[in-house]
């Protein structure tokens, strides 16, 4: 039998966290939002809070469904306050042992039965489970960013992943409005599988001078119909998980067509991150977004 999921912890709350916690919270999960830091807990608080008016000011949800979601978020800096949650996603920055030390000390607080789960877009869920007391409750939950917006959660099973924890996850995906990809668990899993050696291949696209920054996105705008252009999302996604992805895949697979780009390499060395940092591909820190090469 599935296990009951009615308390949800998330673990970080930047982007991916705050978006996990208000999409939980509407759906009438109780919430607890983690974070080390208080100013991002603030901060991820009043996304949420942001973002909920967003949906109101579009009549997506009430004023009484922002009320009483935000009610149900309980913003906590230590990992103890998770204690009695069902389900606990992490949501940390891409780097395996960043995760594999949260796991470890967060199943040292967690009841028995809780489901673990990692919203990691790359890293092998049967090696992160493997830093965990259950390896059989420990899961992939990969949601797509922004997650309010994005209706796809990728399912990824670890060699472990027993059947109630498999359906237990799926029924959680289902009760917050979200349609379920189930992927093997490969380097990527499905969505980055496909969109970061494409994201990759428009930089050194770049790289190669074969276009610039406007005409790489234009053309994938405007000839392929994407939203956004690739170098455009890229600075969305963050360049630094962007490279930790093709690294991700790169020594996963042992192939070369998936190493990163050397500019790719050489942006992340400056700390030019994308939107987060305020220069990417593109420079954002005046009224408008200009190219920087």
């Amino acid at each position: 039998m599935a296990a009951v999921i009615k308390k949800v912890g998330v673990i970080g709350a930047g982007q991916m966290g705050n978006g996990i916690a208000h999409v939980a919270a509407l759906a009438g999960f109780d919430v607890v939002l983690n974070d080390v830091s208080a100013d991002r807990l603030k901060s991820g608080m009043a996304t949420i809070n942001g973002n909920l008016a967003r949906q109101v000011s579009k009549k997506a949800v009430s004023e009484d469904d922002k009320t009483k979601a935000m009610a149900r978020i309980t913003p906590a800096e230590k990992l103890d306050d998770l204690a009695d949650c069902d389900l606990v996603i992490e949501t940390a920055v891409e780097k395996e042992e960043v995760k594999r030390k949260i796991f470890h000390e967060l199943c040292a607080v967690l009841k028995p039965e809780a489901i673990v789960a990692s919203d990691t877009s790359s890293i092998s869920i049967t090696r992160l489970a493997a830093a965990t007391d259950r390896p059989e409750r420990f899961i992939g939950i990969h949601f797509m960013n922004p997650v309010p917006l994005m209706e796809l959660v990728e399912l990824i099973r670890g060699i472990a992943t027993d059947d109630s924890t498999f359906e237990a996850s799926k029924e959680f995906v289902a009760k917050l409005g979200k349609q379920v990809a189930v992927s093997e668990d490969f380097p990527a899993f499905i969505v980055n599988r496909i969109l970061l050696p494409m994201i990759n291949e428009a930089i050194y696209t770049l790289y190669e001078g074969v276009g610039n920054v406007e005409a790489i996105d234009a053309a994938m705008k405007l000839g392929a119909h994407h939203p956004m252009g690739p170098l455009e999302l890229a600075d969305f996604i963050g360049l630094d998980t962007c490279l930790s992805i093709m690294q991700v895949l790169h020594e996963g697979l042992a192939d070369s067509k998936y190493r990163p780009c050397p500019l790719l390499v050489k942006y992340v060395e400056a700390g030019w991150l994308g939107r987060k940092t305020q220069r990417g591909f593109y420079d954002y820190r005046g009224a408008k977004p200009v190219p920087t090469r």
